[in-house]
């Protein structure tokens, strides 16, 4: 299994960015319940490992972080599940 999508907080921002070709940080913390400090931690080592992509900019003066899912990131988390499913049918 991927020991980076282990973490409760990291599958469920993996699984949510399936859903959006681009989400916002602001969007994100609220769809997870999440604090923006332990999603901002959690996103960090995501973007790191290269399974999510940061896009940051201005919008109106404003700071506007976006992030998607990465290939690689989807193939991570194919994978991360069909090894779930194995060991349910072991």
């Amino acid at each position: 299994m991927d020991e980076l999508l282990l973490s409760k907080v990291r599958l469920g921002i993996v699984a949510e960015l399936l859903n959006y070709n681009w989400i916002a940080f602001t969007e994100l913390a609220r769809a997870l319940a999440v604090s923006n400090g332990n999603l901002g931690a959690h996103l960090a080592k995501l973007v790191d490992a290269g399974y999510v992509e940061e896009e940051k900019t201005f919008v109106n003066r404003r700071p506007l972080s976006r992030y998607r899912l990465s290939k690689r990131g989807r193939d991570a988390f194919s994978r991360h599940v069909s090894e779930l499913q194995s060991l349910l049918k072991a």
